[in-house]
Formats: structure tokens, sequence, C-alpha cells
């Protein structure tokens, strides 16, 4: 799922201020965004004055030169070396008809060259061309300081999270979840609303368990699919005691999901596990989960839709993998820790060391030798991004929560997939997950990426969210 990003570039302009500084500015942003290792598209010297737009012709050239990499286009950065011409700047986005999301910068003057010559008024043509694009209806983003330079680390860093909110409004788009399985009957936790989805240009593609188990008794153990993912799985985890029927049972598992999401262009799925999977087949689908959401490729139990949507959007702002947590236990007394775990079919990304082992929840009903599979072990330490998404039937909107914290070194002895997480003011988390009436699934991610995530969510989705902030 890794990509470079591609990024159109307007050079804003304006007549009567320094036209070296249009020059020289289009020049830098284009040596930064290169040394970054983002693509771009941008208008030549030879296309209008020093590439710049500050014309009706240039923003209509500008226009047609985004139009033609539409497809390659993932974000815009307008970038005012000088005040800028903000009403080309607006026609040159409303003309190429892209739908993605902007980014402003102005480069900030210097004190010791403030004569007419060098001056740059960036400071001041940055609200107004934010003013036009209100007016306009573009939604738009902002660099942390209000001038910056290209070259700075500061506006790497805005770089940086402005690359995670375009993957995740480009990756929502068109997206299509493989939900294999019913709802567990014991689980109204995880009730979604499909049309609300729809709405948002994401789509649900369902299939029968009782398909996917037809398609793997179909299926040959010589079968190369079969042989391949048998391959995968014992390379992936150690596999030390499981059954041989059982890992062959798990390999012709993945090897008809993997087919399957391929036939229907699904890129991530919800799979029903409790207890069906058991009962009728014989293993825990954890291991091929996991293996799934090791790749990007997020996949969710208990066929939690928005669950494995949420873990979707922190893969795609990190580009690391993400796991679907409960919010399980408290950690003692202390207020701003708590355990998260399942049972689990975790990515082995979150954990120190990990092994393959038998379901020990749901061994006691349907009986360990059904239960081959999960990845047991302890979550690791480091940063935590946390994320829910769900849809609101009464309001008809998507909705969320978004926010950051840590996973600790904090001792624990427990079962399946576990880790203490730190979140300053949990408390208040809590009380609002409660309030609001919030699934009891949430998305967890090795990052920091909270900020960008939000942003792509109410900024670009037009969804409802709240981020729990630190103080």
């Amino acid at each position: 799922m890794k990509q470079q990003l591609t990024f159109g570039v307007i050079v804003g302009s304006r007549g009567f201020f320094p036209h070296h500084l249009a020059k020289e500015g289009r020049e830098d942003m284009m040596a930064v965004l290169g040394k970054l290792g983002y693509g771009v598209v941008v208008l030549s010297p030879e296309q209008t004055q020093h590439g710049a737009v500050q014309t009706p012709d240039d923003a209509r050239h500008c226009a047609q030169l985004f139009k033609a990499s539409a497809d390659t286009i993932d974000g815009v950065i307008v970038t005012l070396p000088n005040f800028g011409e903000e009403r080309a700047i607006v026609d040159a986005l409303r003309l190429s008809g892209l739908r993605v999301p902007v980014l402003v910068q102005a480069t900030p003057d210097r004190r010791d060259i403030m004569k007419i010559e060098h001056r740059r008024d960036s400071f001041c043509g940055k609200m107004s061309a934010c003013n036009n694009l209100q007016q306009y209806g573009i939604p738009y983003s902002l660099t942390r300081k209000h001038t910056v330079a290209p070259q700075s680390e500061e506006f790497a860093r805005d770089l940086a999270e402005f690359a995670a909110t375009c993957r995740v409004v480009n990756g929502f788009r068109n997206l299509r979840i493989g939900a294999l399985g019913a709802r567990p009957a014991a689980f109204n936790t995880v009730r979604y609303s499909e049309k609300i989805l729809e709405r948002h240009g994401i789509s649900v593609e369902t299939l029968d368990l009782s398909e996917v188990i037809g398609r793997i008794h179909r299926m040959n153990d010589s079968d190369d699919a079969a042989q391949a993912k048998l391959a995968a799985i014992q390379a992936y985890v150690p596999t030390a005691g499981i059954p041989a029927e059982a890992l062959m049972k798990m390999a012709k598992l993945g090897a008809v999901i993997d087919g399957w999401m391929k036939e229907t262009y699904c890129t991530i799925s919800a799979i029903q596990c409790w207890t069906a999977m058991e009962e009728f087949f014989g293993v825990v689908p954890c291991t091929v989960m996991s293996m799934m959401s090791e790749n990007l490729f997020s996949s969710a139990c208990e066929t939690d839709v928005a669950g494995v949507l949420s873990m979707y959007g922190l893969a795609l702002a990190s580009e690391t993998p993400s796991a679907l947590l409960d919010w399980n236990n408290n950690y003692g007394d202390d207020d701003d820790k708590a355990v998260c775990f399942h049972c689990s079919n975790l990515p082995k990304h979150f954990f120190e060391s990990v092994v393959m082992d038998f379901q020990a929840i749901i061994a006691g009903t349907v009986g360990k030798e059904n239960t081959f599979g999960t990845c047991v072990g302890r979550v690791k330490a480091g940063a935590m991004s946390f994320l829910r998404f769900s849809t609101h039937d009464r309001s008809g909107e998507m909705r969320g929560y978004v926010g950051e914290g840590e996973f600790t070194s904090d001792p624990l002895e427990t079962f399946g997939g576990a880790g203490v997480v730190r979140i300053p003011r949990m408390q208040k988390l809590l009380r609002y997950i409660c309030e609001q009436g919030f699934e009891h699934h949430v998305a967890g991610n090795f990052s920091t990426t909270a900020a960008p995530v939000y942003e792509a969510a109410t900024k670009y989705l037009g969804w409802q969210m709240h981020w729990h902030a630190a103080e």
C-alpha cells in the first residue's frame, strides 16, 4: 500500500510584487518536494511567467495541467513566495475539478531585507488566499506556523502531516470493504449502516460464511494457493505444537479470502468468528487476519465493518499496521491507564514476541482442538494513536473520535494479545465514549497521527469528530 504521493503545486504571484521571488519560490518548493520523495505537477516557466499563477489565462493553463494529471495528483500545495493573486489561485483549483486536499504555505519575510525589491507580503497574502478559498467552498489545510520557509524542518513536518491526510482522504474514496459472515448474535455493538457508508463513497461487499466454507471444501490440499498460503503462515509466526490439519485449514481459509477479495476489488475486511468458525470449521481465523493487517490490508473480527474502517484510517495515515482492540480492563487504580486486549488477531508488528496458540476463551465452549490459530503475545511499548469511526443512524452521519497516548511496559500477566495503554485524561475519554454510545472496539496504531486523521475526517470527508486532547 505504501506509495509515492504526487502533489499539484500552484505558485502564487502578484504583478506588482518582485517577480524574482516567484521564480526562486518555485525552485525552492520543487527542490524540497523532490528531496522528500514526492512527485510534482506544476506549470513550467515556459507556460507562464516563472511557472506562477497570477492571470486568468494562467489559472486556465494550470487547471488544464491538473485535469490532465487528475488520476495521479493526491493533493495540491499552494505556495506563496510573494503576496499571490488570490483570484487566480482559487480559479485554478475550481476549474481543475480536483477534489483533493489543499495545503496553503506562505514564505516568511526577512526583517533585514524589507525594501520593495525583496518584500514578500505573503504573511498578508495567505489571509486573502484563504478568504477566497472559503468563498469558493474549497476546503484547505494550513501549516502549523502562519509563515514557514519551504526548506525548514517545520515545513517538512507540515508536509508529512499533509501527506497523511491525503492518504486517508484518497484511500477512503471508492473504498470497498469485504464483510464475510453475519454479525455475531451477541454483538449488537458492531451494528452499522451500510447505506450511510455508501453515501460517503464506501461500499460493503458481503459473502456468507457458508460460501467461504464451501469454497474451502472444494480446494485440494495440493492447490498452489493453499500451499503458498501455508508456507506464508509458517514463515509469519512460530507454529510449534499446532496440528498440521489446523494449519492446512488456515491456509485454505486464507487462500479463499485472498481470492474473493481480489474478485470483488475489496481492500479491507471484517470477518465473522464467534463461534461459527470454530464450531463448523474447526480453527480461528486470527492468524490469517493478522497477516492481512500486517500487510496494511486491515481485517477486523466480529464483522465490525466500522471497526476495520477505523483500522484502515490509521494505517493509511501512518503506513504501518493497525489493530482492533477492546477497551477491556482497568489497570489497577491508575485512572489514566487501561488494558487493551484481543483474542488475538493483532498484526505481529504489535508484539514484543508472538507465537501461534489456541483461543483460550472459546476453547471452553467448543474445545481446544477447534480453536488453534490465535497470535499470542505481549504488546510492545511505544507511541499510540487511537481511532473509532461509527455510523450514527439517528443523525444519518458518520462520526468518531481520535486521540493519542502510549502503549506502556507496565507488567501484565494474561492471555491473548494484550497491552497496557496510558492516555492523558482517560476518564474523560471513557465518559465521552459511554455518553455518546460508542462501541467497545477501538483501532490502535504505533504512531502519532491523530492530527492528520482528524483533519481528513472533519475537513475533507465532512464527518463529525471528537479529538481527545491531552490537556
